[in-house]
């Protein structure tokens, strides 16, 4: 099956960028059957649809975070897929019962942040269940049933593929259920489904698949679904070169989905795919958005050569993420990676302040006198 031939070719095209909210999804919402299950800190509804009949459950949910938009998109192209009339999306439907909920944190993806309107993170609310989605995410997990489970989330750009230099553009996780990181027959099902996932991503992004830290805390989403016995798969949409909006990673999140699903389809889960899993490669943090070399300047009198990073950090402007460079690291930078890395050659540091690079200080300057650096990056 080509799978980016069929993410092109299902596309939520309506779905863009990084700012993903209930006005961007209601109107695809609306083509589907669908049922409020519960409302968020500020009333908002929180959407469940249901497809197929199949005997096996799987639960999905995205946007616990609200600023993580990336898997919901892909999820409705997942959903149009599955909408296809196609035989292969009919034989998918008849054998699995999918249970979505797009957006669980609908004030926060409104607001582009990652806590709900009472400044929670959901994902560290599931066993004192104190938010209105936490608890709409327990009670449908416990009315519906699922024989698995699917987290869905982003992860920022300063994750990378181990010491490799590759970002992590996708990273995956078979939860913890103890404290000791036991692996039993539930982890282990997760884990065979995380690892078919990953050899067919290695044939597409070779080398940029990640495996999460497997720390265990009750109070995540998922480490508890697995403690109550439902196998559960973090995914993580990372960055993928020059792909800011998240549309390549997308594509990518859909073919894992797909690819996950159709082989709990053609298989009993009973191979035992633990070592695969786990020669995934860990997430590691070891990337700045920049990486600015071998750069000049004055400190105390003396001319003295250095290297210092710049992050971006994502402002929501009129219902718009925009990304703001802004110097994150002076030196001490031998294990880290910059996704753009610019060589001074020697030039000196100059700016409208200190002619220093300070932390937090916005990204333009210039490298000598004819390279100029505007919100990070080289302005031609």
């Amino acid at each position: 099956m080509n799978y980016l031939l069929l993410q092109q070719q299902y596309k939520a095209e309506s779905l863009f960028g990084r700012y993903i909210t209930l006005k961007h999804i209601e109107p695809l919402l609306a083509k589907h059957p669908t049922t409020i299950v519960g409302h968020s800190v500020l009333g908002k509804p929180i959407y469940q649809l249901v497809l197929g009949s199949g005997k096996t459950k799987i639960f999905m949910w995205s946007q616990m975070h609200g600023n993580e938009g990336t898997t919901t998109k892909a999820l409705f192209d997942l959903i149009n897929f599955l909408h296809s009339d196609t035989k292969e999306s009919e034989v998918l439907l008849n054998a699995f019962t999918f249970c979505l909920l797009p957006m669980l944190n609908p004030d926060g993806a409104e607001l582009y942040t990652r806590e709900n309107a009472n400044l929670v993170d959901l994902n560290r609310d599931a066993q004192n269940l104190t938010q209105p989605e936490s608890k709409v995410l327990r009670q449908v997990f416990e009315a519906f049933q699922p024989d698995y489970c699917y987290n869905l989330h982003d992860q920022r750009t300063i994750f990378g593929v181990a010491d490799s230099g590759n970002p992590a553009t996708v990273s995956f996780l078979a939860p913890a259920y103890n404290e000791n990181r036991d692996i039993n027959d539930v982890r282990t099902k997760a884990m065979s489904v995380i690892a078919t996932m990953n050899d067919v991503l290695q044939q597409l992004i070779p080398n940029q698949v990640g495996r999460f830290d497997d720390s265990f805390n009750i109070n995540c989403v998922g480490d508890t679904f697995q403690f109550l016995e439902v196998p559960t798969i973090l995914f993580e949409a990372g960055h993928f070169p020059g792909d800011y909006e998240r549309e390549e990673t997308r594509k990518y999140i859909f073919t894992a989905l797909l690819s996950g699903i159709q082989y709990l389809h053609e298989n009993d889960v009973v191979d035992n795919k633990n070592d695969d899993y786990l020669k995934i490669p860990q997430n590691k943090v070891v990337f700045y958005d920049f990486v600015y070399k071998n750069v000049k300047i004055n400190y105390d009198g003396k001319e003295k050569i250095i290297n210092f990073a710049a992050q971006y950090k994502e402002v929501l402007n009129k219902e718009k993420v925009t990304f703001e460079a802004r110097i994150a690291q002076i030196d001490h930078l031998e294990s880290y990676f910059g996704h753009q890395v610019i060589d001074a050659q020697g030039e000196i540091y100059l700016d409208n302040l200190t002619n220093f690079p300070n932390i937090e200080q916005k990204a333009d300057f210039y490298l000598g006198k004819n390279i100029k650096i505007v919100n990070g990056l080289i302005k031609n």
